[in-house]
């Protein structure tokens, strides 16, 4: 979604106010908490499932 918006990870950081470990994160698809979520929603004006999806565990 960042890039089709002409986002960088570093515009994220600065303008949602992201610690370096969040973006990490995003990064590599860890766990971030609800709030990270809904501040990136609110900031892209976008619902939850437009910028995430369940995958299973392969369990």
């Amino acid at each position: 979604m960042l890039a089709r918006r002409g986002y960088k990870k570093t515009d994220l950081k600065l303008e949602v106010g992201f610690s370096t470990v969040t973006i990490a994160k995003l990064s590599k698809g860890e766990s971030v908490t609800t709030d990270t979520i809904l501040r990136i929603c609110e900031r892209f004006d976008v619902q939850p499932g437009d910028i995430m999806e369940y995958v299973p565990d392969e369990d």
